[in-house]
């Protein structure tokens, strides 16, 4: 298995938490990353949308809660990747 970048996000609540990328894409002119807890075959997997604006200095994240959005994005990255499975 290839390694996969690990970047590191800071929550609300000011945690670090950290994912690996596994794939990026854009849909409707958002940019969304699918990331996954650890390299492990049964990683936990989550989908980010990124909220910056233009011009930020740094990217905002946030995991994808709205069930038609999440829906439409893992669709897409499921065509991309063969080997994920959402749940």
């Amino acid at each position: 298995m290839e390694k996969q970048q690990k970047i590191q996000f800071e929550t609300e609540d000011g945690e670090s938490r950290a994912f690996f990328v596994l794939e990026e894409t854009r849909v409707a002119g958002i940019s969304y990353l699918l990331v996954a807890d650890s390299e492990e075959e049964e990683a936990t997997a989550y989908i980010l949308k990124d909220l910056s604006e233009d011009g930020d200095s740094i990217a905002r994240y946030v995991m994808v809660e709205d069930d038609v959005e999440f829906d439409a994005v893992a669709g897409v990255f499921a065509q991309m990747m063969e080997e994920v499975t959402f749940c």
